[in-house]
């Protein structure tokens, strides 16, 4: 999947880093979400899988966004 294929949800120029490439969710085609953000080592995901921190201002930026 190309970037050209999410719809950007948050990074409208309000949260803490602006429109810059930072903590982002981005949504795909088919409906299902995409976070970007710093990667965490909490914990090691399955294989396959990986663990970002996002800011909860850029989880409710995407809420807004999608009308709940």
């Amino acid at each position: 999947m190309t970037r050209q294929g999410l719809t950007r949800l948050t990074g409208s120029g309000n949260g803490e880093c602006g429109k810059n490439d930072c903590p982002n969710v981005y949504r795909t085609t088919t409906g299902s979400f995409v976070v970007q953000g710093p990667v965490s080592d909490e914990f090691t995901p399955p294989n396959g899988e990986a663990l970002v921190e996002i800011p909860e201002q850029v989880l409710r930026e995407a809420v807004r966004a999608l009308g709940w």
